[in-house]
């Protein structure tokens, strides 16, 4: 009860905050809308959505379906827009990977791959945590963040299994990883992309390739460090969870079958690194393999699917349409930065605005949203764009209180049998370093007046 209260509170101080700002004039480059009534009712239904999310009054898949409902009800975006999103590539790549690491398991590959990880690790829990996140933040540097923990999932769960620790106390870093090992190259994450072109639509001075490894490996060590020093010790062990493995550990496997899953899985792995294709098709193809070769049963794979994972990304993803077309995430722009002229304070507001957005919108739509907004606000503060662009690309993949603020968090959201708050338990120490070290280092690296 008293939880609930308090996001009440916050919930109110947050529109009171809002409700004002319309009646005065934009900060630079924003554009208002010229009638506020929806965008006021989407940040009504983004911040009970989010209560529902940190109270769990009613299951998480039912919270985010009722999001597109009440957008398509309410008219701020039509309901073919608000359910589409359950045919958006990335969600159908989340059910292939779910059926094709299913398969490794099926067939004892996710078991042999575990068991020589715990061979090498020698059973120790945080130097498997550390070996595994320092993996996957350095595939995720040239590979896509989503592509690399959707491969790297099946693989943990197998070092889980045999070295009988709970997932719960290894996905959540390695997805945490994922995103800061994509914030080191462009092509890592989408919304470095996004930033640099940005930038070069507008005739400004762009990225290099390896430019963002100067704020991205700095964040990425802090990562490492922290759960290697620290955090570890305070991530969550399910014994329901505990008991699943110990189950799943006697389930015969389909061994004659593992040659065929181990040439399947290497397949999706090299048309995902090499981008040969796209991430879905190659996910797709090998989730079709892996039926047709008989490493898996369709009523198997039908049950692979985390169903919860699937509801809560594809819901929420209607949000962030909403967030847009009503003039919503502009308000709150606007809100936020047009008090600010100090650019260290101006940095400051960007990257929390950004880190705060994104937690509730897909992290691409945010740097899509914020890029357009810092590129008129440092010129009109006569400061480059750079810093302020830099921070919102690295905030808006350093997220890690909610499980749809980025891809990575949502597919471990299921396997790791986490909940909503479990994010916000155990992720605020990194989100505060994150944000502290973009503040700090980036107008350093990148200066305002150069």
């Amino acid at each position: 009860m008293k939880r609930a209260l308090t996001c009440i509170l916050f919930l109110c101080v947050c529109l009171s905050l809002l409700l004002p700002s319309a009646a005065h004039a934009a900060a630079p480059g924003i554009v208002l809308p010229a009638d506020p009534t929806q965008a006021y009712i989407t940040l009504g239904i983004l911040l009970i959505a989010a209560l529902m999310f940190f109270t769990e009054v009613i299951p998480l898949p039912i919270t985010a379906l009722l999001v597109p409902i009440t957008l398509s009800l309410t008219g701020i975006i039509s309901a073919e827009k608000a359910f589409s999103y359950f045919g958006d590539p990335t969600v159908v790549l989340f059910m292939a990977m779910f059926i094709v690491g299913e398969g490794t398991f099926i067939t004892g590959f996710a078991d042999m791959v575990g068991r020589a990880a715990v061979r090498i690790s020698r059973g120790n829990t945080v130097l498997l945590l550390i070996s595994a996140m320092t993996a996957v933040g350095l595939l995720s540097t040239v590979l896509s963040n989503t592509g690399t923990i959707v491969v790297a999932v099946p693989m943990i769960l197998g070092i889980c299994l045999s070295a009988r620790i709970s997932p719960g106390k290894i996905l959540l870093p390695e997805a945490y990883a994922a995103s800061l090992g994509g914030t080191v190259t462009l092509v890592g994450t989408p919304p470095n992309g996004i930033i640099n072109s940005m930038l070069a639509q507008a005739g400004a001075q762009t990225f290099t390739f390896f430019e963002f490894a100067y704020i991205g490996l700095p964040l990425l060590l802090a990562g490492l460090l922290y759960y290697g020093l620290i955090g570890h010790r305070f991530l969550p062990d399910h014994p329901d969870t505990d008991e699943e493995l110990y189950l799943a550990e006697e389930t015969p496997r389909r061994r004659k079958k593992l040659p065929h899953a181990m040439l399947i899985f290497g397949f999706v792995v090299i048309m995902m690194a090499s981008e040969m294709m796209p991430l879905t098709t190659a996910a797709m193809i090998g989730a079709c393999l892996m039926v047709m070769t008989r490493c898996m049963t369709m009523h198997e794979a039908f049950h692979s699917v985390d169903w919860t994972t699937i509801f809560l990304f594809a819901g929420m993803l209607s949000m962030s349409a909403a967030m847009t077309s009503s003039g919503a995430a502009a308000l709150v722009a606007h809100a936020v930065v047009s008090g600010f002229s100090d650019p260290w304070l101006l940095m400051a507001v960007c990257c929390l605005l950004t880190a705060v957005i994104t937690h509730f919108m897909s992290n691409t739509a945010t740097a899509a949203l914020m890029a357009p907004l810092a590129l008129p606000i440092a010129q009109a503060s006569g400061i480059s764009p750079l810093p302020l662009c830099m921070g919102i690309a690295m905030t808006a993949s350093a997220c890690f209180l909610t499980p749809i603020a980025t891809p990575p968090n949502t597919i471990v959201f299921g396997p790791g049998r986490y909940s909503f708050l479990d994010y916000v338990k155990y992720g605020w120490p990194l989100q505060l370093i994150s944000v502290l070290l973009c503040c700090l280092l980036i107008p350093l690296i990148w200066p305002f007046h150069p």
